[in-house]
């Protein structure tokens, strides 16, 4: 947090709508949706919405939540998770790890074939592991195969001739490794599809860019009107097809809220992932309105590139950015955008997390004291970096500190201007939160700017650094605050703040 490049504004929960004709759809903290065993009251279809037009399917490549549940209903990892939030076993039946915990060897489930018929071994993970961690596939996930040895061009994994088992060679003991099992990246692809893609070694994704490629879990995409609708059908070939009781799910592509619980309330599509925040306290007593725990935060980040810091030392670019979060008033927005019982943030590490040893990470205790001990607004005592009330002096007093100028009536002064744009995708939620922290900004003279663009656009731009400050938001993908931090690492796919760039 020294840098002040990430700007917690609050913890994620999840919110959805779902019709009371429909059953057996689960979610789990991290956000991924399970709908392959739901069903559906007097039909064989699901209607729903999952999202917008999504950036990539292959799950190799695949970084945002909703690309991530398009992965859970079409392909499938060793382990995954059950209605309970508990891993159990998946594409594999069980494991053995050696004493020292750096030797995991799976045993496959027999039997388990592609959708176009062909075996699926110990093999294909092999490659798809190998794949994904090779730099010349540019996975963003590749560094969560950092902990295998060999990695990333000679992935210590090898599958048994007879495509039975699948060994690892870890550096270290893995606390989570079989949350890295059930993780869409650790997913299998098929190799003879994958580079029977013309272009594939320049365009990795090449082969999964329209419907009818080869899948290995419960469903497959059989339409794909891009930016409209997606129709998956159901996969006689998943090993547990028996009990998938739908045939298909009819997915309405839209990251328009209006629009998607317009379509809710005509009786359109029985699942969606948002509402109009203006509908949400109107919702609440709303039966079929839920609100999940997600583990997770919600924030702000600027781009250490921007030319904004031009200029400027280390130090003055960090007091900047501290003086910014000092601004923003969390709790309003909570309370005004949210409105969902989120708790607001003042670390990156989401409430909760665990720490890998049996307790919880963001804690105070011997080894580490957080500098701040915020109260919520219902008295909640949290541990972090920022207190929770604005501190309008506090920030003019880091932002004296950045190199600005102030006038007498603590407005900043023509000779030092701050102006910059606002990087957010298209919802009214995201574009609200932007508007607060935009008016919050005002209060000292600074100029915010919003620009907000279809999904896939903004997170190639925020991907690639084409952005003054952005909004963001991390579900975490496993419950270890590892997952949070190696993010931000240099190489890392998901460093959209560009340290070390």
């Amino acid at each position: 947090m020294d840098t002040g490049a990430l700007v917690p504004i609050y913890h994620y929960n999840d919110l959805y709508m779902q019709r009371s004709t429909v059953s057996n759809v689960y979610a789990n903290l991290f956000g991924f949706k399970y709908f392959q065993y739901a069903t559906v009251e007097g039909s064989d279809t699901l209607r729903l919405n999952n999202g917008p037009e999504p950036d990539k399917l292959d799950p190799a490549l695949n970084s945002s939540v909703d690309g991530a549940c398009l992965a859970i209903a079409s392909f499938g990892g060793l382990y995954t998770y059950n209605a309970e939030g508990q891993l159990q076993p998946d594409f594999a039946t069980g494991y053995e790890v050696s004493e020292d915990g750096l030797t995991y060897t799976f045993t496959m489930r027999d039997g388990l074939k592609w959708s176009d018929g062909a075996d699926l071994t110990a093999k294909d993970f092999e490659y798809s592991w190998k794949r994904a961690a090779n730099p010349q596939t540019a996975a963003d996930y590749s560094y969560m195969f950092d902990g295998i040895v060999g990695y990333p061009e000679d992935l210590a994994v090898s599958a048994s001739e007879d495509g039975k088992t699948l060994t690892v060679q870890l550096k270290a003991p893995c606390a989570y490794m079989l949350d890295l099992m059930a993780f869409p990246a650790f997913y299998a692809v098929p190799q003879q599809c994958v580079e029977a893609a013309e272009g594939w070694e320049e365009n990795p994704g090449q082969w999964a860019l329209e419907a009818g490629f080869v899948v290995s879990g419960p469903y497959m995409l059989t339409e794909w009107t891009h930016n409209q609708s997606m129709v998956y059908t159901k996969n006689p070939n998943y090993w547990d097809a028996d009990n998938v009781k739908l045939e298909k799910l009819d997915m309405m592509l839209s990251a328009d809220d209006t629009a998607i619980y317009a379509a809710y309330k005509a009786g359109d599509v029985d699942f969606i992932e948002s509402v109009p925040t203006d509908e949400i306290q109107t919702l609440k007593d709303d039966p079929e309105f839920h609100i999940i725990d997600n583990l997770g935060t919600y924030y702000m980040n600027f781009n250490i590139k921007s030319k904004l810091f031009d200029g400027m030392t280390v130090e003055q670019a960090a007091a900047m950015r501290k003086g910014i979060s000092k601004l923003i008033d969390r709790e309003y927005i909570i309370e005004t955008v949210g409105q969902c019982e989120q708790k607001p943030a003042n670390a990156f590490i989401p409430e909760g997390m665990a720490d890998g040893n049996g307790g919880v990470f963001k804690v105070n205790d011997d080894a580490y004291t957080y500098p701040v001990t915020a109260e919520t607004a219902d008295g909640e005592q949290l541990a972090g970096y920022y207190d929770f009330e604005v501190d309008v002096d506090g920030a003019i007093e880091l932002l004296k500190e950045a190199g600005f100028e102030f006038d007498d009536n603590n407005m900043l002064s023509a000779n030092t201007p701050i102006s910059f744009e606002y990087l957010t995708n298209e919802s009214s939620g995201h574009i609200a939160i932007a508007e607060c922290m935009q008016q919050d900004l005002a209060a000292v003279g600074i100029t915010m700017t919003i620009r907000t663009c279809d999904w896939n656009v903004f997170l190639n731009d925020r991907k690639a650094g084409n952005y003054d400050v952005a909004r963001n938001g991390w579900l975490a993908d496993f419950n270890d605050p590892i997952n949070m931090l190696e993010m931000w690492t240099t190489d890392s796919g998901n460093n959209d703040v560009q340290f070390g760039r």
